[in-house]
């Protein structure tokens, strides 16, 4: 079934699309005064910045891909907190003592204090709204000497790892001065941002004098591409050096060299609104549930290139599978001819396509089913808003804080700030703060499962499939990070030969 018009994604207009992007890098990529020695990294990015690279929004991502923007503390593979601008830290009670590093300067030339500590995250937890991983945190902070305390209003072991978060990048004061906070050449990282060209492109150049290891590469020159077929283009045109975010239906087009395909923790699911609208009736959630057949959108739309869906936490997260069990849910009602919107959006080339299956799935099982398909940046306040009875959505599950906890109490708290399901449940909500008040290991892992199966007994999401990280890297591109948490992308240690 075709899409409308003014519904098609931008891969409709492909040709057009690949042709504007030659020599799209050609100006930055040849021009290596910023660091004197060496190529600088083209990168071709998906998402443009919503909120002016605000590392209060999702924008704090690109920040820390880009390694401009740093945070108290990183996460390990597994994980667990690992010492960035904190040295080390300890808790007593709700209170945690973070050691400053010492010898950070910012971009600018000011010195890292506990101070600017203070500021970083005072903005962040009295920002409207909070960014995600403060969901239901009441957090303050205090300077104390070199150090910075952080409490909580009730005890939190998870502190730390909310910490990690790059949306609680630590920033020069500068940023602070206007309405909205601007990150240009107030980061601490190996690479300063110099220049952001609205939703276009940006400019990094290595900061020479960084804490850390000094970047090998003297720069990084970013576009934003949101068609994914023209953004794949630009690797097998070689007007860039590392592609984020291949479409499935491009990786077999580049040389398979070139591609590099990581699983990941990240689950395309099916929102239902349970606020308002035909899926506010259980038996109708329950219908579409029964309707939706994942394993035939991952061959199809997929190409095999992801893994059907047994919960919302996939086999980035083995232990969830271990520990699942069968869930109760509502018993299936007649749709009998319900006139339903799903809404999706094309940033993510095989969301229009699936949002096209599942339209033909939902129609089979008695529905009638209209789209509607935009950008991202011009559809996500209508999703957040209830706009929708039904909205599909690729999403990170420990984006924020390497624990899933995070995100369940943002998407499905009846506070969460994600709650695109617009839904509000006692026995979620009891869930989802057992989960988030359980200290970590086994006890923690646990009561996540819990919440996973009390969220999918309402029938307010459908996850369908886990999506796997395909990214392309040029020949010649040395050390390039390949994180399933999408954190990490150019450091220090990248470079082009």
């Amino acid at each position: 079934m075709r899409l409308p018009a003014r519904l098609l994604p931008l891969s409709a207009v492909t040709a057009a699309s690949a042709l504007l992007l030659t020599g799209c890098f050609s100006e930055s990529a040849s021009d290596d005064s910023a660091g004197g020695d060496g190529k600088r990294v083209r990168v071709a990015m998906m998402n443009p910045p919503r909120s002016g690279l605000s590392p209060l929004s999702d924008d704090a991502f690109k920040l820390s891909r880009w390694s401009t923007a740093e945070t108290l503390v990183t996460l390990d593979a597994d994980g667990d907190a690992e010492p960035a601008l904190a040295t080390k830290w300890q808790q007593n009670g709700r209170t945690w003592t973070f050691e400053i590093r010492d010898g950070v300067t910012f971009h600018d030339g000011t010195k890292l204090t506990a101070e600017s500590v203070v500021r970083s995250l005072t903005r962040a937890a009295t920002a409207s709204p909070k960014p995600r991983i403060l969901d239901g945190v009441d957090l303050t902070v205090k300077a104390d000497g070199d150090s910075v305390a952080v409490t909580t209003g009730t005890e939190d072991p998870l502190v730390p790892q909310r910490l990690s978060s790059p949306q609680l990048s630590i920033l020069a004061a500068k940023a602070y001065r206007g309405k909205t906070v601007s990150p240009v050449g107030a980061g601490t990282g190996p690479f300063e941002l110099t220049k952001v060209n609205g939703t276009s492109s940006a400019t990094l150049d290595r900061y020479d004098d960084y804490w850390g290891d000094t970047a090998k590469s003297p720069g990084i020159d970013v576009k934003f591409v949101p068609d994914g077929t023209a953004r794949a283009a630009t690797l097998r045109s070689g007007e860039a050096d590392v592609v984020e975010a291949v479409p499935v239906s491009q990786a077999a087009l580049l040389d398979k060299d070139l591609v590099t395909e990581v699983p990941m923790p990240r689950t395309n699911t099916l929102y239902l609104n349970t606020g308002s609208g035909p899926f506010k009736d259980a038996s109708l959630r329950a219908a579409a549930r029964e309707a939706v057949d994942a394993e035939s959108i991952v061959k199809g739309v997929y190409e095999g290139r992801a893994d059907v869906a047994k919960g919302l936490l996939g086999p980035a997260l083995p232990w969830a599978a271990d520990l699942r069990e069968p869930v109760q849910r509502a018993k299936s009602g007649d749709p009998n001819g319900r006139t339903i919107t799903i809404g999706t959006f094309t940033d993510r080339a095989e969301l229009p396509e699936v949002a096209q299956t599942l339209q033909q799935q939902l129609q089979k099982a008695g529905f009638k089913v209209k789209l509607d398909v935009r950008e991202y940046a011009n559809i996500e306040s209508d999703a957040l808003a209830g706009e929708f009875d039904a909205f599909i959505l690729s999403r990170a599950t420990v984006l924020d804080s390497g624990d899933p906890a995070a995100y369940l109490y943002s998407d499905f708290g009846s506070k969460g700030s994600f709650n695109i399901s617009q839904l509000s449940d006692k026995k979620v909500d009891a869930a989802l703060e057992k989960a988030a008040g359980t200290k970590t290991g086994d006890a923690r892992r646990r009561a996540v499962v819990d919440a996973e199966a009390a969220v999918l007994a309402t029938d307010a999401a459908v996850p369908m499939l886990h999506e796997r990280v395909i990214q392309g890297d040029a020949a010649g591109v040395v050390d390039v990070e390949h994180d399933p948490r999408e954190r990490a992308l150019i450091t220090a240690d990248t470079y082009v030969k």
